[in-house]
């Protein structure tokens, strides 16, 4: 059963073409299977691997992409490990990563991330991994909890909602997504319990995020999949919280700049070169139609870009920049 609508999918597809006929994906961030599918139908010759550390909705994707056997290698694994790992001969053209969690865990994974269902708090996407989200609200004291509300779901009620939780777990270990949605919000001001977004969903990411450490991955992740692209291939990234964001954005930014010396320097010491091109200023956003039609897109925005090709050599060493080209 297919439960997930891929995101700003035209976007995607528009940004990400294979420089050749017989290139290589790596879709980092397998899901489902949407997106894969979508580029294999498109591009007849186009390889594709797939990665997901989720083996059962790999399961899913699998079934979806049969068509395309012969094109495609899926992989379990979390894609940061895969991408560090990767000694292929053939070096992928476009990487892919659609971040985030596929509406498949909301509704059929039946391991707690969704505060409206009555599920075992878990949120592992990973069964390798070996701390859940139970684990966290039960053994860790009310600064650590503080600590990951904030940091990961920048909840401005983290050190109340912290209280709760340790106040309640004391009179029974908290182990399933109801309660704690329901006691987050409790603890929350009356004026936040019935505004659109429920008033759990920061704590729910923030928790989520801290299991399957998600912002590390992201970061290792796009570190590695710039080692490994093919020069002439481009990098799309899908984000769905300004955590992510964040990260993705810095690091476009920082390794598109050629000169990397201190600012203070006149003249440029390093002879750097950039190692990215921005194909993207702006993200990407979905339009108010793919809004309507898909409300996960609300959130989302695709940053894409691309790995320069290799300069003709030309004489030995670099003239030095002046300050005012950087």
């Amino acid at each position: 059963m297919i439960f997930h609508q891929p995101v700003l999918m035209q976007a995607v597809l528009t940004h990400l073409v294979p420089p050749s006929d017989d290139g290589l994906i790596i879709d980092a961030t397998l899901g489902e299977g949407g997106h894969a599918e979508a580029f294999l139908s498109k591009y007849p010759a186009l390889l594709l691997i797939g990665v997901d550390a989720d083996a059962s909705i790999l399961e899913v994707a699998q079934s979806r992409l049969a068509p395309f056997n012969g094109r495609i290698r899926l992989i379990n694994a979390w894609f940061a490990d895969f991408l560090a790992g990767y000694a292929e001969e053939k070096s992928p053209d476009l990487i892919l990563m659609d971040l985030g969690i596929s509406r498949y865990h909301y509704e059929g994974s039946a391991r707690g991330f969704s505060f409206d269902r009555d599920e075992d708090l878990d949120m592992r996407l990973g069964r390798d991994l070996t701390t859940t989200a139970a684990d966290i609200v039960n053994t860790a004291d009310a600064a650590e909890i503080t600590d990951i509300l904030f940091r990961y779901g920048e909840e401005k009620f983290a050190r109340l909602i912290a209280s709760r939780i340790v106040r309640e777990r004391a009179e029974a270990p908290i182990t399933r997504a109801r309660r704690l949605a329901n006691l987050v919000a409790a603890a929350v001001p009356d004026r936040y319990r019935h505004r659109r977004i429920h008033p759990a969903t920061r704590t729910f990411q923030a928790l989520r995020i801290a299991v399957n450490r998600e912002l590390e991955q992201l970061e290792s992740g796009l570190r590695e999949a710039l080692r490994i692209l093919k020069p002439g291939g481009r990098i799309g990234v899908v984000t769905f919280h300004s955590l992510e964001d964040r990260i993705v954005k810095r690091f476009f930014r920082d390794k598109s700049k050629e000169c990397t010396c201190p600012p203070e320097w006149p003249i440029c010491q390093c002879g750097g070169k950039a190692e990215l091109r921005l194909v993207t200023g702006k993200p990407v956003t979905a339009s108010e139609e793919e809004v309507s039609r898909n409300p996960a897109s609300r959130s989302a925005k695709l940053r894409v870009a691309e790995k320069p090709l290799p300069q003709e050599p030309g004489p030995q060493g670099r003239a030095p920049r002046a300050k005012g080209d950087r």
